[in-house]
């Protein structure tokens, strides 16, 4: 997907501001942003990190439906930016031939699939310092297709379920899988009921990545990983009905289209 880089000069008689900002403002995009190191920034009502370098980061929801209100403070001056949001078209999918007990789970499972689900929100609620999020993401897996895309109504089974929010890479089992970027591990489970082996990375400023339905996993929770490494491998593993690799990308709990840090078209 065709990147923006859009540049706006608030001036003041005391002071000025400068800003970029690297991405389409169009629902599910991931949005990069570099200012000043001395100002503070919300977006909307939530003030964010600004790193020493003046980067900033963050997301646009799939269903935004209304402005984004960007706030700059600096020496007791404020400044508002309003971005409108653009709409996007979401597909329908259908798949069939998953198991009765992964589309409708049993209630014996909601405890299990509970637990996991406040591992993987505690995961995405960190904060940090890092700026790992400034890089340019690469393809996680090579040769493969594209089989499912960000913000798909999916129809598993024939019962609607919620909309698809990662990007599925179908390829061969144990084929190898690279970290997109750098990145600290949060999360390293084998077998969640979801999403199988599963790895969540922190990337800094609540930007975090997910890869799903993995067979392996090559590294372990609080290990730092660089782009490129290999981190496991393709599988089925979790609610899946053939091999592949389901990443997504998140700010916080704002899940966004990976597509559009992956430049890819669809």
């Amino acid at each position: 997907m065709r990147k923006l880089i859009v540049i706006f000069f608030l001036l003041t008689t005391t002071s000025s501001f400068a800003v970029t900002f690297k991405g389409e403002f169009i629902q599910g995009s991931f949005i990069l942003g570099k200012t000043d190191p001395d100002s503070e920034i919300f977006i909307d009502k939530k003030k964010i990190k600004v790193s020493a370098s003046g980067h900033f980061a963050f997301g646009l929801s799939r269903d935004r439906k209304y402005d984004v209100v960007i706030t700059f403070k600096k020496n007791n001056i404020e400044k508002k930016i309003i971005k409108k949001v653009k709409k996007k078209k979401y597909n329908i999918q259908r798949i069939d031939g998953l198991e009765k007990e992964k589309v409708t789970p049993p209630e014996e499972l909601y405890a299990r699939i509970k637990k996991e689900n406040r591992w993987i929100g505690k995961a995405r609620a960190i904060d940090s310092d890092l700026v790992y999020f400034v890089q340019k993401f690469t393809i996680p897996v090579e040769n493969a297709i594209i089989t499912g895309v960000y913000g798909s109504q999916r129809i598993l089974n024939g019962k609607p379920k919620w909309p698809h929010y990662g990007l599925d890479f179908a390829a061969d089992e144990g084929t190898s899988i690279k970290a997109m970027i750098d990145g600290i591990v949060t999360l390293a489970e084998p077998d969640l009921f979801y999403t199988g082996g599963t790895l969540i990375f922190d990337h800094g400023h609540g930007i975090s990545t997910l890869y799903m339905h993995m067979q392996k996993i090559l590294v372990k929770k609080g290990q730092k990983v660089k782009q490129g490494e290999i981190i496991g491998t393709v599988g089925a593993t979790g609610r899946a009905t053939g091999a592949h690799l389901d990443v997504r990308l998140n700010w916080f709990d704002v899940r966004l289209d990976p597509a559009t840090v992956l430049n890819i078209k669809k």
